[in-house]
């Protein structure tokens, strides 16, 4: 009886470390921007360099940690442990070409839109319930990134084709967080991330190489720039957002990153002084109210 009384106890609890998680992880992800606009190297030999690098933590982590997880047995299950990586890889480089081939508001805008795919994917593989207080938190979630990256005419700076590239990234990206969410409830967070990190590391190092070819820094700034995006946006960022998938829904997870925009927003203007206007502003509190409303739903 006392165990029984105590579990819902302690379910809320973790719902609400997940949920800080989740948040703090977003913060860091969405710091990327400022560290690749530093990096000295190209954008997807940036990417490469992300994961490659944070690869050797997730290990020695692994190592330490006591895992009380399922171990892979079959070619099933390293399948499954290998297709999120796959799924960032591409998302990675759909998303950085896009970035040469319309402007950055139209690409990070939509790139923005994972969660529609991410709810319309859980409904059609999972059958999951879409709520409608959901679906209203969802659109103004949307709304506000739309205030955010600077009303309706943001959508019409861009080439078409630079567009679609930036909503394929989208896709792409919403199959690594279902895919995330499938495998989360029998493997670890490091066991995943492990596995993940090093498949997108795997299938980004051909782009990477096809498209910019230059893959080393060439001085320590450029280095640091480098280990930051590794150790900050991918090993904490990916790593507590894997945490909470656990414990949260995918598709409310998926909608509470967007503050990801919020927060690169604000780093650029604190960094590089890229002003922050009032509709910038606008945007970001839309933003936050959406994601209170879904979380009611």
């Amino acid at each position: 009886m006392r165990t029984a009384a105590l579990s819902p106890i302690a379910s809320s609890k973790h719902s609400r470390l997940a949920l800080i998680a989740l948040l703090v992880g977003g913060v860091a992800i969405g710091g990327s921007p400022i560290f690749v606009r530093l990096s000295e190297v190209g954008p997807m030999v940036t990417a490469f360099w992300r994961v490659a690098l944070a690869f050797l933590p997730f290990v020695l982590i692994s190592q330490v940690a006591k895992q009380g997880d399922e171990r892979p047995t079959g070619l099933r299950d390293y399948l499954f442990l290998l297709l999120p990586g796959a799924f960032l890889a591409a998302d990675l480089a759909a998303w950085h070409l896009s970035l040469h081939m319309t402007s950055v508001a139209n690409a990070t805008l939509l790139g923005n839109l994972a969660p529609v795919f991410v709810t319309l994917g859980s409904w059609l593989l999972f059958r999951t319930r879409v709520t409608p207080v959901f679906l209203a938190g969802l659109g103004l979630t949307l709304i506000g990134v739309l205030v955010l990256k600077g009303g309706p005419s943001a959508l019409g700076g861009g080439q078409l084709a630079g567009d679609a590239t930036a909503v394929v990234a989208a896709f792409f990206y919403a199959g690594y967080m279902l895919s995330l969410g499938h495998i989360r409830s029998r493997f670890s967070t490091l066991r995943i991330m492990v596995w993940t990190t090093f498949s997108a590391a795997v299938c980004i190092l051909p782009v990477a190489l096809f498209f910019e070819g230059g893959m080393v820094p060439a001085t320590l700034f450029g280095w640091t720039m480098l280990i930051g995006l590794a150790l900050i946006s991918h090993v904490a960022g990916q790593g507590l957002v894997t945490y909470a998938l656990a414990y949260l829904p995918t598709a409310f997870s998926s909608l509470t990153l967007l503050l990801q925009p919020v927060v690169a927003a604000i780093l650029a203007w604190a960094i590089l002084a890229e002003p922050v206007g009032a509709m910038q502003a606008v945007g970001g509190a839309i933003v936050l109210i959406g994601i209170l409303v879904a979380r009611r739903g």
